[in-house]
């Protein structure tokens, strides 16, 4: 089994980033989200006031604006040319994506290229969390509640925050674009909040 990390990892951007600029596009008022956002942004990256789920569920409330899994469907069907070059070559069937960005935007991922997805878990039409924030240590918990004794031969990040998820796996490997590198595990990623 391979597993990816999704964001700059598969996907050439960040999949939650563009949908929420996609969105305000579509849907102007959800524009009368942007002073929230702005605000539990700063609060969070600046301040270093709550967690990460916390300020997600806040920068979601944009949703309520929204159509839901309409949306999600047609800006797949926009942005799914985002998928990068090098997934041809190493997918398989029964690769796994594990992501922090939100299922709903991800799950409709498993038919289009035929792959398994855990992401956080987050209510399509309020932005709400059932769960925590899917990322670090987190990753390696809910994969384990899917595959409980699930072996991974290859991991790809972006991140060396993931490496709780790459210390599980056989071979794991940093992606720079389409540049496969091979993981350094004297890297850590300090500071992680979570």
């Amino acid at each position: 089994m391979n597993v990816y990390d999704f964001d700059e990892t598969l996907y050439n951007g960040d999949s939650t980033r563009d949908f929420v600029m996609w969105c305000m596009k579509k849907h102007p008022k959800a524009l009368l989200h942007v002073p929230a956002i702005g605000f539990y942004t700063a609060r969070y990256y600046l301040f270093h006031i709550g967690d990460k789920t916390e300020f997600k569920e806040h920068m979601y409330g944009f949703l309520k604006a929204c159509d839901g899994e309409k949306d999600v469907e047609a800006f797949w069907a926009e942005k799914l040319g985002g998928i990068k070059e090098f997934y041809r070559d190493t997918h398989r069937d029964d690769d796994v994506i594990i992501s922090a960005s939100p299922e709903f935007l991800l799950k409709p991922l498993e038919k289009k290229l035929n792959i398994t997805v855990i992401a956080s878990k987050v209510d399509i039409h309020t932005g709400k969390y059932t769960g925590v924030n899917c990322y670090h240590a987190e990753k390696v918990r809910r994969f384990r509640e899917v595959f409980p004794d699930g072996e991974i031969d290859d991991f790809y990040s972006d991140s060396y925050s993931d490496e709780p998820l790459a210390l599980l796996a056989k071979r794991a490997f940093i992606v720079d674009g389409e540049e496969l590198i091979d993981w350094d595990f004297t890297k850590h990623k300090k500071n992680l909040r979570t």
